[in-house]
């Protein structure tokens, strides 16, 4: 079963007023996300991985270190599909219902895991992802280097921030803590995230 690249859940031009070009986007799904699905599926032809599903080949791949590239692929072919989700037209803002209490009550506050996120996103050095993930019930604040994401480490995610450089170059430059802020302020689909958090609990 081939891996195939998702169209995004919105139009290339859509977040353009928050920040977020269509230019970006033709770079950034058009090329690296499309990239990553056509090295995978090139990978896995023919292979034991070639019938599993993408998130088989990602938990698989992981623990076994001759896999790497396959593992590199297969995590940025699943991150960048979760990504594109997490963001969406009018998003941003604060969360409301069952998951701003659940934010309140293990992070203290909005405000205080916002900074905790602005914090894990500013701090990953290179490339890699920031998260909200849920971690036996409780809600935490992780950041994995390249591909890697808390799948592979029993965690559930709920939110992620893509804080590779190809991520937010074109719009902001050098500028990551601009690019960290106008993604909670402008583009977080927080309706998605209270969906997986309901999933999840």
């Amino acid at each position: 079963m081939a891996i195939t690249l998702p169209e995004l859940p919105y139009a290339p031009d859509a977040l353009e007023s928050a920040g977020m070009s269509a230019n970006t986007f033709s770079f950034h799904h058009g090329k690296h996300h499309a990239a990553y699905v056509t090295n995978l599926n090139k990978m896995i032809e023919g292979t034991e991985l070639a019938d599993k599903s993408l998130e088989e080949i990602v938990t698989t791949s992981y623990k076994d270190p001759s896999k790497a590239g396959i593992f590199n692929n297969a995590a940025q072919v699943w991150n960048h599909t979760f990504f594109w989700n997490c963001m969406k037209p009018g998003g941003g803002g604060a969360p409301s219902g069952a998951l701003a209490d659940k934010i309140n009550a293990d992070f203290g506050s909005f405000d205080k895991f916002k900074e905790e996120f602005k914090t894990a996103a500013a701090t990953q050095f290179g490339s890699g992802w920031a998260w909200l993930v849920l971690d036996n019930g409780t809600l935490k604040v992780t950041k994995t280097p390249n591909a890697e994401n808390p799948v592979v480490h029993g965690k559930t995610p709920l939110l992620t921030l893509d804080v590779w450089e190809h991520a937010y170059y074109l719009d902001f430059q050098n500028k990551r803590p601009d690019f960290i802020s106008n993604f909670l302020d402008k583009l977080v689909n927080w309706d998605f995230v209270a969906e997986n958090l309901a999933k999840a609990s």
